[in-house]
């Protein structure tokens, strides 16, 4: 069984290569980091001081999270499942698919594995994008001193856990919608839905049964002003029942589904 995975998951990995989805990690992760380096540049006056703080890497953090949380993370996770997901349908390959020595339980959670590989890699691409956008400016602008203060590691490793716990009912919802549904536009639509209801709801205060929230709950829970009503409840702790449940519901449809096509 773990050998068929490993083969299944090889698999899908490979199928990546005609897929747009790895671009829009490389690029989505790279983005926010990119735009932060060009303003400090353009502002390199004010670099020294701000390279002197002792909360400067606590500072960059939550400036390069606000895009990302709000913005890029929801739409990358709705974007990389739906592209990675409908690669049978736009190749017509389904019926090969399932021809092959492999069990569905084996094809579903090796297609849902590369999907959340593919969001870790996201996450470490962003990590990566981040520490460039402090080490840029200070490689190429006389007078910026290397940050003075220590990079807080298991600070950050603790906000990507939870930006990365926060993100999985997002998976799993598209990964229902783009199993269920051949057309792409079906299952991108609807997040896209989701999502702008999601920045809408930030106010309500229930809004936090829209699992579409999590990410933006997190960063605004930094301290940052905002009109948001924040939830009182464990959103990460939420955020794991929803994917547990998305996805045992997925599962099923797709075990019971007729047509597997």
């Amino acid at each position: 069984m773990t050998i068929s995975f490993i083969h299944s998951f090889q698999s899908e990995w490979l199928k990546t290569k005609r897929s747009l989805a790895l671009w829009i990690v490389i690029i989505g992760g790279f983005f926010t980091p990119a735009i932060v380096t060009v303003a400090r540049i353009i502002q390199y006056r004010t670099l020294p001081s701000i390279y002197a703080a002792d909360d400067f890497w606590k500072l960059l953090w939550q400036n390069s999270w606000e895009s990302m949380a709000l913005f890029l993370l929801p739409l990358g996770a709705i974007l990389t499942t739906s592209l990675i997901t409908q690669i049978e349908y736009r190749n017509n390959t389904w019926k090969q698919l399932h021809t092959l020595p492999l069990n569905l339980t084996t094809i579903f959670f090796s297609k849902l594995f590369l999907v959340l590989v593919i969001m870790l890699g996201f996450f470490v691409l962003f990590n990566i994008g981040i520490y460039l956008s402090a080490l840029i400016p200070y490689w190429i602008i006389d007078g910026v001193p290397y940050p003075k203060a220590p990079i807080p590691f298991q600070y950050f490793l603790e906000q990507d856990l939870k930006y990365f716990v926060d993100c999985l009912p997002i998976v799993a919802f598209q990964y229902l919608l783009s199993l269920k549904y051949r057309h792409f536009l079906v299952p991108v639509g609807t997040g896209f839905i989701l999502w702008v209801g999601a920045l809408a709801s930030l106010s309500w205060k229930y809004g936090y049964i829209i699992p579409y929230t999590y990410c933006m709950f997190t960063y605004l829970q930094g301290g940052v002003v905002n009109k948001a009503v924040m939830p009182t409840i464990n959103i990460h702790l939420l955020a794991c029942v929803y994917f547990v449940s998305i996805t045992l519901v997925s599962y099923l449809l797709y075990m019971t589904k007729k047509e597997k096509i």
